[in-house]
């Protein structure tokens, strides 16, 4: 009867053991699979600050291009202007409207 016992036992830690190497296999699968998400999560994150940056630098150069020498072109009129608001003022005569 002993040996009927320590067979048993030994069936017993066969199971356990063979039950415990399945959730460490399945530990193990959850881990490589959340290692695989992060990995591609960083991808697309270097991607996406990638490409906005690019944008950023389009924008920035574009407004550097178009945008300010209008700025500068208004700004220089609007000068004019009062220039010759202020001579008009200073020799009395009514400003010719443009």
């Amino acid at each position: 009867m002993a040996r009927k016992k320590r067979v048993t036992q030994g069936k017993e830690s066969e199971h356990s053991l063979i039950s415990r190497a399945s959730r460490n296999v399945s530990q193990l699968s959850i881990v490589i699979h959340a290692n695989r998400v992060a990995s591609k999560a960083a991808i697309v994150s270097k991607k996406l600050l990638r490409s906005t940056g690019k944008a950023a630098w389009i924008a920035g150069t574009t407004f550097l291009i178009l945008a300010v020498p209008l700025i500068i072109e208004i700004d220089r009129d609007q000068q004019l202007a009062e220039i010759e608001l202020q001579n008009a003022s200073l020799f009395s005569t009514a400003p010719t409207p443009k």
